[in-house]
């Protein structure tokens, strides 16, 4: 049996889909998934990705958005299932890490020990959220690992309408960005934040102040054609070593996205943030990603969590 990570809460189940043969010109993604082995992680081949599920309600219900992103990990992984599989990299499935109650907190930190266990282990984590407090715990991992050290400079792109660097007394999914920046600043690094998609109408002039002085780069979604948003990133790209991306499915206009805690009433369109994660894919230095706010009792016909699944894909190629 495979050694599973102990901060995992739920161990990884079998993946389903249709079945149109066993041979590799049939292969799709329920037939690749392997389940994530901790025990033999230091001898995965280098390339690996290995899906771990946040199941996480309380940040959003603490930012009072519309609950229902515990269940992304499992819809994003129906969505995955029947995709055929052309990557050339092995993929393994994790398990859940799951948020009970109130326990946000102790759920990050959970899933920043995994996080960090598979970073170490040499592998490429996916975070399937879970609301955007989702961010926190991957930096968790992040940080927690051998990867940023030894002065590398460390880059967080997020794909998102909000910047999320509200100044509460409690963490919520509206927090996760300057938890980071002020995490980033105790450690003595600088905070490198880039952001693609911001909606001024939602983001108060606080927002864009606390962004302006913690010298946050970012794009409005109206700003968003496929040249200036290929220039923003290959900018940052530049400016950083490794990158980590998180994509918040709030970014993408809510006919494509319905099922997310706020729906985009104008939103990035989808070939946009898919030129984006090919991108980023290409550039050799992608860290970690996660995609959050997937709020699945919302969605309309699955079409958030395959569009979700369709990044992911890129993402991976």
């Amino acid at each position: 049996m495979p050694a599973f990570l102990p901060a995992v809460d739920v161990p990884p189940k079998p993946w389903t889909g249709r079945f149109d043969g066993d041979g590799a010109e049939h292969r799709r993604w329920w037939q690749a998934v392997t389940p994530y082995d901790a025990g033999l992680a230091a001898t995965a081949p280098p390339k690996t990705a290995v899906l771990l599920g946040f199941c996480s309600d309380e940040g959003v219900r603490r930012n009072k958005g519309r609950a229902g992103a515990a269940g992304a990990p499992a819809a994003l992984r129906t969505a995955l299932g029947p995709l055929a599989f052309h990557l050339d990299r092995p993929v393994a499935d994790a398990g859940d890490v799951v948020v009970s109650g109130t326990g946000l907190e102790a759920g990050q930190e959970r899933a920043g020990q995994a996080v960090a266990a598979m970073l170490d282990g040499g592998c490429l984590p996916v975070v399937l959220g879970g609301g955007h407090e989702t961010a926190y715990a991957s930096y968790l991992g992040v940080a927690g690992s051998a990867a940023v050290q030894g002065g590398r400079r460390l880059g967080v792109l997020n794909l998102d309408a909000h910047f999320d660097l509200r100044d509460e007394p409690e963490a919520s999914s509206g927090t996760p960005f300057l938890q980071m920046a002020r995490a980033e600043a105790a450690a003595g690094r600088d905070f490198r934040y880039a952001v693609v998609g911001i909606s001024e109408p939602n983001n108060t002039r606080a927002l864009f102040d606390t962004a302006q002085k913690l010298g946050v780069r970012y794009l409005l979604d109206e700003d968003c054609g496929a040249e200036r948003v290929r220039e923003f990133v290959a900018g940052f790209l530049a400016d950083v070593d490794v990158l980590y991306l998180t994509i918040d499915l709030d970014v993408l206009p809510a006919a494509v996205a319905p099922g997310v805690s706020a729906p985009a009433a104008y939103g990035v369109p989808l070939a946009v943030i898919s030129a984006v994660c090919r991108q980023v894919a290409q550039s050799g230095k992608l860290l970690h990603l996660d995609v959050a706010e997937l709020n699945p009792g919302f969605d309309i016909d699955g079409r958030t969590a395959k569009a979700a699944a369709r990044l992911i894909n890129t993402l991976l190629r």
